[in-house]
């Protein structure tokens, strides 16, 4: 079966940190984009980071740059998010997704119509 899992997400107070992990099941990311995006209740999903997993390249939107940090591990097909300092209003479900072919992370938010493989979704929720 071909699926992306999300894992690590949960309740966290603000400042602390939490790591999510999205593992490619039945296939490989092939040198695909894979983007995090997240929806908060009553908004749209909003794509907040990505990497090409060929050449590393990375970009993070403004809300997340400096505490969050995206990151591969090839032997494992998974892609990472550290998230540090986090605030209340990082609370939302977190989605993992693989690009479409030929499509590049680059410097800009990612989209949600360049990714056509998706996770399940892990909650963050940041509160005291």
């Amino acid at each position: 079966q071909v699926q992306l899992v999300e894992s690590g997400g949960g309740l966290v107070q603000p400042g602390g940190s939490l790591r999510l992990s999205c593992t490619a099941s039945g296939f490989t990311f092939n040198y695909r984009a894979v983007g995090w995006f997240r929806q908060a209740p009553g908004q749209e999903r909003e794509g907040i980071s990505c990497i090409n997993t060929d050449d590393d390249t990375t970009y993070y939107v403004d809300a997340v740059k400096g505490r969050f940090t995206i990151s591969r591990d090839d032997a494992s097909d998974t892609v990472y998010l550290q998230m540090n300092s986090l605030k209340p209003e990082d609370t939302a479900v977190y989605y993992c997704a693989r690009a479409a072919a030929f499509r590049r992370c680059v410097a800009r938010p990612p989209v949600t119509s360049d990714y056509n493989t998706w996770g399940q979704g892990t909650r963050v929720t940041v509160s005291s």
